[in-house]
């Protein structure tokens, strides 16, 4: 009986292990499709404050809603700070759209482009109830020789600011948390 029940967990586990890759690997919309050498990675960076701050950042990138949605979960300094995205293609504005929640109880809205040319994301939110004066914020991200680079600035107190800044490799180790 106990030979059954190993090999039904030797089971499990494979087939556990092969249906999250199938989400990460199946379709995606057509507009999303450009960002999927994001998906299905776990990115660890050391995150630039403008204040000179340092924080260790994760972030994982998921398919999403069936691949009509991408999902975008992150943690600073174990749990100290995090958020999540919903990224999708809005139709009736023919632009891709997310929604970005956080712990620290704000949140944002905004668009994102995929330049080709570039290969570069390029987004712009408005901020809602952020306790530092932040409204806005623009930020680049591309991935380039296996790293993921992020560059943001910030509208804050009516003046655009130097905001953080990372270059993120790829760590399989890595967990989000919150706390």
């Amino acid at each position: 009986m106990k030979l059954y029940q190993l090999l039904g967990l030797v089971w499990l586990a494979f087939f556990s292990h092969f249906c999250v890759q199938a989400a990460e690997t199946g379709t995606l919309s057509a507009e999303l499709e450009p960002l999927r050498p994001f998906l299905a990675t776990t990115w660890r960076g050391s995150l630039s404050e403008s204040q000179g701050k340092q924080s260790i950042d994760v972030a994982q990138w998921r398919r999403a809603l069936n691949g009509t949605a991408i999902n975008i979960v992150h943690s600073v300094n174990n749990g100290e700070y995090g958020g999540e995205t919903m990224l999708f293609w809005d139709k009736e504005q023919q632009s891709l759209i997310y929604y970005y929640f956080t712990t620290a109880g704000f949140y944002t809205q905004g668009t994102m482009k995929y330049d080709a040319a570039t290969k570069r994301l390029i987004a712009e939110e408005v901020v809602k109830g952020n306790v530092d004066g932040i409204t806005k914020v623009r930020s680049i991200s591309k991935i380039e020789d296996g790293k993921l680079i992020t560059s943001a600035e910030y509208l804050q107190k009516g003046s655009w600011v130097k905001g953080h800044s990372a270059v993120y490799l790829e760590d399989k180790n890595a967990t989000i948390q919150f706390k």
